[in-house]
């Protein structure tokens, strides 16, 4: 399986309602704490707004709405993977993706046999709390070898200038949400890391 360099990941389908169709061709919705009727929601305009744009659409944790709403993709944590029921997102027919931020993390990942693992924070993050520190982009060189063919995504303080050092290191997408959601101009910024990893596409 190939990802798209550019991952972009976003908390609501307004977003994806106005940004993909930009040329975003990878997005993953992470929504939290909300109803389950409002969630159904969200990802149900999310996956046609995807759909008529030709783009890829991962949905994290809610794997059992995922499945519901006839979604193709799924992201989970690790406290979400030691909950779910791999064997029932693999009937389902998803695919499925892994955050890992350590070596245990890792060898948990790579037992359920996933179709991606994403390595972070690569560098510090506004995003949420981590008790991991950054990683550095040397890790995720580390990482690859581990895992061989599997597609690696980089996540955490990455912005377009960062971009060589990611892939020069193995990553084979480069995950982003603050430096476009919170840019004064995020169309803009989408439109730079869209022609920014271009050349790995």
């Amino acid at each position: 399986m190939k990802l798209d360099p550019f991952y972009l990941i976003v908390d609501s389908a307004d977003w994806i309602d106005r940004l993909v169709p930009i040329g975003v061709r990878l997005v993953q919705l992470r929504m939290k704490d909300l109803p389950e009727d409002r969630l159904r929601a969200e990802i149900r305009r999310a996956k046609a707004i995807c759909a008529a744009e030709g783009c890829q659409l991962i949905v994290n944790d809610y794997w059992r709405i995922a499945i519901g709403e006839g979604c193709d993709f799924v992201h989970l944590g690790q406290e979400d993977l030691a909950e779910a029921d791999v064997g029932a997102i693999r009937a389902a027919g998803l695919k499925l993706g892994l955050s890992t931020h350590d070596e245990a993390e890792l060898e948990a990942a790579l037992a359920a046999e996933p179709d991606y693992i994403a390595l972070g924070p690569v560098w510090p993050t506004i995003l949420k709390k981590m008790k991991w520190a950054p990683q550095g982009a040397e890790r995720l060189a580390a990482w690859k070898a581990r895992i061989g063919s599997l597609p690696l995504v980089a996540i955490g303080g990455l912005n377009p200038d960062r971009l060589p050092a990611v892939f020069a290191n193995g990553a084979d997408s480069a995950a982003v949400v603050t430096d476009i959601t919170l840019n004064a101009d995020p169309e803009a910024r989408t439109r730079e890391w869209i022609a920014e990893t271009a050349r790995w596409r």
